[in-house]
């Protein structure tokens, strides 16, 4: 009788956890099939359902057990399918990769379990292992966009970057033929107008970034849900699109996600906690820029927290960043959900996303509120689009109060500068010039950017400048043989010899920062500005010329400049930047009095003075708090500056 009883229970629940998992109560279905389980723990149909419904709730670590248990018992391709979704959705991307590799002989791999290999592979920092996978999945289906796609994140990875252009091209292409009404075609689109940026091959450039522009004015929201909004920043999108772009992807990005339940109630009197989150706690321009901040902070007032999913790198920046903070919670082979999970134990009051929409976010985490106030900061020049951040954190001049309505955020303007400095940071010789390889007696142009921010537009408005200045040369990196060649033959064909362009190798930060000592006069870009490397070149005692966008990212060149005193070098149009250019290659002695402000006043400028930042910081954390507190929603807050 037992036996009958006990299937008829397990029948029972496991008919509820099928009306629900169709209704997408994940939950009930949860818990339904678990108590199918506890009947019948011998059943793997039962523990792939109990897993899938765990997955679905994002308890990647509730669903591992029933998934392995499920390998266990039946060892066919799904069930090792769901063991890898486990993995991959703690961030344990080598470990399924590792399980993928081992699958046994005997089951044959489909199109579906090569793509989680080979994007196991990718996210685990192995590329070229990826690379083979891809090309299994399309032996499938050669038209496959999706596969073309992900091939293409591998040989940019690769550094290959011709090869990259090809396979996302190759995507749009696919994904068009096949009338594919999901958003890779314009997903591939977005990727492919960036990396035909990254070589300079703008006369490919040309049309597809007309089409990008053109897909952004399309009502079909369903197809831009997962285009990446860091390529936007680099074309003339206007702050409209990229809002809603930002919106749309922040949205897709938490889709299935619930907040925590309210957080207890909190200490008085304890110091606020403040929580960071990133990828970049490691040799990178977020810890250039962040760890003085940190380390001059008010102790018995704030408390922080690094929430850190970053490589490790064994590098000096990274271990100070370390350092600074009163804890590190290392959350990069977690979920998402337990990610947020463990900063509301750890009670965060003011929870801080310093990516936004770069390489390896997870912003996604903040998606499950797990603390009351939450902010964007430093990392993305752009709205999250996120209804789960408050906060954007700017300036009166990157995000001016009329530029409201380009932020789903509450603006919390910084008096001075949105971007911090690290006055610590040391200051090498300059180099001969002749040891860059640059003349004795020239003006030296120079733009250190990323080639992606250049350009035809601006290699337009250089072209002009050096043809009205025969004695100057402009100094470039160089990113990539394929870079510098298209950009050589761009100038040649805008009457710029290739003789007057000179390009300098990738270097470290401080031989960086060192060399740029021999330059007179940084040319930014927009609409995508320089942004540390604008700082560094200040630091450096060589004035940074630009020209103020309508978008954050085109704002912060000019915000810098103004905090160094120096707001004349924010020309008010395109032309306006060749002249002032051209006026002072011809004025030496104004153009030796810019570089001399910045060279003997470079401990006093506003831009530098990590102390009145670390101030005026610290008192904007506090009206954020003091809101929260007394039950006000988020607002717009002006700049204020605490007196020295």
């Amino acid at each position: 009788m037992s036996r009958v009883f006990d299937k008829q229970r397990v029948q029972r629940s496991s008919q509820a956890g099928e009306r629900a998992a169709r209704l997408r109560q994940w939950p009930v279905a949860a818990r339904e099939y678990g108590q199918a389980v506890q009947e019948d723990p011998h059943s793997a149909v039962l523990q792939l359902h109990l897993a899938r419904s765990f997955l679905n709730m994002g308890e990647a670590a509730r669903a591992l057990p029933a998934a392995r248990r499920a390998v266990e018992l039946q060892g066919d391709l799904l069930a090792y399918k769901f063991w890898v979704e486990c993995l991959r959705q703690m961030g344990r991307y080598a470990e399924a990769a590792e399980v993928c590799a081992g699958l046994p002989a005997g089951i044959e791999r489909d199109a579906e379990f090569c793509m989680l290999q080979a994007e196991s592979y990718l996210l685990s920092e192995q590329p070229q292992q990826a690379v083979p996978m891809y090309m299994a999945a399309l032996k499938f289906d050669i038209k496959n966009p999706h596969a073309h796609y992900q091939l293409g994140l591998a040989m940019r990875h690769l550094k290959m970057g011709a090869q990259a252009a090809i396979c996302f091209e190759t995507a749009v292409l696919t994904g068009q033929a096949a009338g594919n009404s999901s958003n890779i075609t314009a997903l591939a689109l977005s990727m492919l107008v960036e990396q035909l940026g990254q070589v300079a091959d703008w006369q490919r450039l040309a049309p597809f970034r007309a089409r990008l522009l053109d897909e952004l004015s399309q009502p079909d929201d369903q197809r831009l849900s997962d285009v990446a909004p860091f390529p936007l920043l680099a074309i003339a999108s206007t702050p409209e699109q990229q809002l809603r772009v930002a919106r749309l992807r922040a949205k897709a990005l938490t889709r299935n996600q619930k907040p925590l339940p309210a957080p207890a109630a909190r200490k008085p009197g304890a110091r606020l906690r403040i929580g960071y989150l990133s990828a970049d706690f490691f040799n990178h321009a977020t810890v250039l820029l962040l760890t003085e901040l940190l380390e001059q902070r008010d102790r018995e007032r704030f408390e922080v927290f690094l929430y850190c999913h970053s490589v490790e790198d064994g590098s000096a920046q990274r271990r100070r960043m370390l350092a600074a903070a009163d804890h590190v919670r290392h959350v990069g082979q977690i979920s998402d959900l337990d990610a947020a999970r463990l900063m509301r134990e750890d009670g965060i009051d003011i929870a801080i996303d310093l990516k936004g929409f770069t390489r390896d976010t997870r912003m996604q985490i903040l998606g499950y509120r797990p603390a009351p106030v939450q902010v964007g900061y430093l990392g993305f020049p752009g709205s999250s689009g996120a209804d789960f951040l408050d906060y954007m954190i700017g300036d009166a001049i990157v995000t001016p109060l009329a530029h409201a309505p380009h932020f789903a955020e509450k603006i919390a303007q910084m008096p001075v500068c949105y971007q911090p400095n690290d006055r610590k940071r040391r200051l090498l010789p300059a180099p001969t010039r002749a040891s860059q390889g640059l003349p004795e007696d020239a003006v030296v142009l120079c733009c250190f950017n990323q080639i992606y921010k250049i350009g035809a537009e601006m290699a337009e408005r250089w072209a002009q400048i050096l043809r009205a200045s025969p004695e100057t040369v402009l100094w470039l990196l160089s990113w990539s043989a394929e870079a510098q060649a298209n950009l050589t033959r761009a100038m040649e064909a805008l009457g710029v010899s290739a003789s007057r362009l000179v390009f300098a190798p990738l270097v470290g930060t401080e031989d960086n920062v060192a060399r740029l000592q021999c330059a007179d006069l940084f040319l930014d870009t927009w609409p995508c500005n320089a942004h540390t490397t604008a700082s560094e070149a200040l630091w450096a005692g060589v004035p940074v010329l630009t020209v103020p966008g309508a978008t954050f990212a085109s704002r912060v060149a000019a915000s810098l400049v103004a905090a160094c005193g120096q707001a004349e070098f924010a020309c008010a149009n395109s032309q306006a930047y060749v002249d002032k250019a051209v006026a002072l290659i011809h004025d030496r002695a104004a153009l030796r009095a810019a570089q001399q402000h910045l060279r003997e006043q470079r401990q006093q400028l506003p831009l530098f003075d990590s102390q009145r930042y670390t101030r005026d910081f610290e008192a904007l954390l506090a009206r954020i708090w003091a809101r929260h507190e007394a039950g006000l929603a988020p607002d717009h807050l002006l700049a204020e500056s605490v007196a020295p």
